[in-house]
């Protein structure tokens, strides 16, 4: 159990009631978020990162050179001068939003080749509701250009700052066990995708890909191993709004909601905050274009915000976190939801102001958001929260999808788990608490085995890899119980290393997968160390060194995989006794 609580947390509510009021009325200016891409000599001698300025063993990626196709022919000529060469190449997008090394090409003499002028739209074909775009395309742009020509991608990722080629890689998805389910790679119908070829055939080839191809299977969710996307067709409908309520529930019969609310609302959510006992059901459907409302939906997370206030709201936390401080956690936990529960969590009626619910918007205006990513250079006086540069949203991301069937008994493990440490998730729920999205049984080999729910939460982060966070066996249980105990697949772009380890296994048509890699890369060039171990190719993603279990790198087996220095020792779960965890024994 962790150490009584120091009387600190009625003085550190302030800075967090502080922060969401700035970022309720802060403006339009937002510096956006550096290129991820770095090089000291032109386009030579680089590194790259994702979007949180870290991987997860906190090692650099870099590059001999990186390079900007313009043109699908460009993107040829790129690939195929790799190709010849037996060089590695790793495709990247404007943004990296991947946490794992999905990115790097491994080893300094590899090549990034760049999607960031890859960013046009093709061709919009109204009459059969298609939209064909290039793989650097911004979502933000894509359902903002569908919905001017009267269509929509009605099931999106939550964030519009992902490139189409990057979400296609990673599976990202949105929340819905309608028609196709929330994920985009379900409503793509066609593609363009750039592999290595023989000397024959000039090194590199375009393979078109259509709905009849069974390997649009591997290649709608790749992990970027097959080749570089140049171009994707999606499958469109008529634009439509929404009407959306957030409902606060009391969490008692979570496990038996969660089953039915899925099925009863086409994009519902829900948000979790167990330590606080309650739930927030996103109601949200779909309703006919020519309703009244002009609705927005701009989460507090994604707004632009002074600098000012992430550096208070990090040291608050930082603090907390030194001296032990779980009550302070909770009272700014509890805090910061009043408010944004006060505030509709960033729901607007017209885009300026909350005048009540519902709320009915375009859904484009509604289904997924970034608004820091339009605003204008301030010299950093602002940023997105999450920006790399400064890294003072500095936390872990865990995402993985359970099936249907076994979220109940997921659910009352947790809830367990916080019966016998009440204040343990209150970290967690200073970031948003645990979203919980719907998703449905994929045909991509790499996609969601059947009907699931995902569970996705973000937590604090130390800048000092061997430092322990405030209950640290408690979150570590709940991701092996959701990984391991019940056969969670993890999320291909955000987890920590240890949920990847063995995944290849829980997925019955891998072995297809891999055929179709052998045969569009068969040297190779595409693929890294990262992704050869997620794949079951070689080893595995665990790394074993002092403290490796603080940061996700192993599941620790030996005390020193923790820190006894700081009276953190491998001990089994508490609920789950299989689970080994680092326990605080004070």
């Amino acid at each position: 159990m962790d150490l009584p609580n120091p009387p600190s947390g009625k003085l550190l509510q302030t800075p967090i009631l502080i922060i969401f009021f700035l970022v309720l009325v802060n403006g339009v200016f937002s510096s956006p978020p550096a290129d991820p891409i770095q090089c000291t000599s032109g386009n030579k001698t680089c590194t790259i990162t994702n979007s949180y300025g870290i991987f997860n063993d906190r090692s650099i990626c870099r590059a001999s050179r990186v390079v900007y196709p313009t043109t699908e022919q460009e993107l040829i000529s790129m690939v195929a001068t790799a190709s010849k060469s037996k060089t590695k190449v790793k495709a990247a997008t404007r943004y990296s939003h991947s946490i794992p090394t999905l990115a790097c090409p491994g080893g300094q003499e590899g090549i990034i080749i760049s999607t960031n002028k890859l960013n046009r739209v093709v061709k919009v074909d109204v009459k059969n509701r298609r939209m064909t775009v290039e793989s650097g395309v911004l979502l933000r742009d894509l359902i903002n250009d569908a919905a001017e020509n009267g269509l929509a991608l009605p099931y999106t990722p939550y964030w519009f700052g992902i490139t189409v080629g990057g979400l296609l890689a990673t599976g990202a998805h949105g929340s819905s066990l309608w028609q196709k389910g929330g994920a985009v790679h379900e409503y793509v119908v066609a593609m363009r995708i750039v592999t290595p070829a023989t000397a024959k055939e000039g090194y590199a080839k375009v393979r078109n890909l259509s709905e009849s191809d069974e390997e649009l299977d591997a290649a709608k969710v790749s992990l970027g191993v097959l080749g570089v996307v140049s171009q994707v067709t999606l499958q469109l409908e008529p634009l439509f709004k929404r009407r959306l309520t957030y409902l606060s529930k009391n969490d008692s019969d979570l496990e038996e909601e969660l089953l039915r609310f899925g099925k009863e609302h086409e994009f519902g959510d829900v948000t979790w905050f167990p330590a606080q006992k309650k739930a927030f059901y996103r109601v949200d459907d779909r309703v006919p274009i020519n309703q009244t409302g002009n609705g927005l939906n701009d989460p507090f997370a994604l707004r632009s915000t002074p600098i000012a206030q992430l550096v208070s709201s990090r040291a608050t936390e930082e603090l907390q976190e030194a001296t032990r401080d779980a009550n302070g956690k909770c009272l700014n936990a509890q805090s910061a939801t009043r408010t944004s529960e006060t505030s509709a969590f960033g729901l607007t009626n017209n885009g300026t102001i909350f005048t009540g619910y519902p709320v009915i918007g375009p859904n484009n205006r509604m289904q997924s958001s970034g608004s820091c990513l339009n605003g204008k250079e301030d010299a950093l006086l602002t940023i997105c929260p999450y920006d790399s540069r400064l890294q003072l949203l500095f936390f872990y991301e865990t995402a993985f999808s359970i099936p249907l069937s076994k979220v109940p008994s997921f659910v009352k493990d947790v809830k367990k788990l916080l019966e016998l440490e009440p204040q343990a998730l209150c970290g967690l729920e200073l970031t948003g608490g645990i979203l919980l999205r719907y998703i449905k049984a994929s045909s991509a080999y790499l996609g969601k085995t059947e009907d699931m729910l995902d569970f996705d939460f973000v937590y604090y982060r130390s800048k000092d890899p061997l430092a322990p966070r405030l209950f640290e066996d408690i979150l570590e249980e709940i991701e092996q119980i959701g990984l391991f105990k019940y056969g969670g697949l993890p999320h291909w772009g955000k987890n920590r290393n240890f949920a990847f380890n063995k995944v290849i296994n829980k997925y019955p048509n891998a072995n297809k997968f891999l055929s179709w890699k052998r045969k569009y890369d068969p040297q190779g060039i595409f693929a890294n160390e990262w992704t050869d171990k997620v794949l079951g190719l070689r080893g595995d993603v665990t790394i074993l060194r002092d403290g490796c279990a603080l940061e996700g790198l192993c599941i620790c087996s030996e005390d020193h995989h923790c820190s006894p220095t700081s009276k953190y020792y491998c001990r089994p779960g508490k609920v789950y006794k299989q689970a080994m965890v680092c326990a605080f024994e004070g």
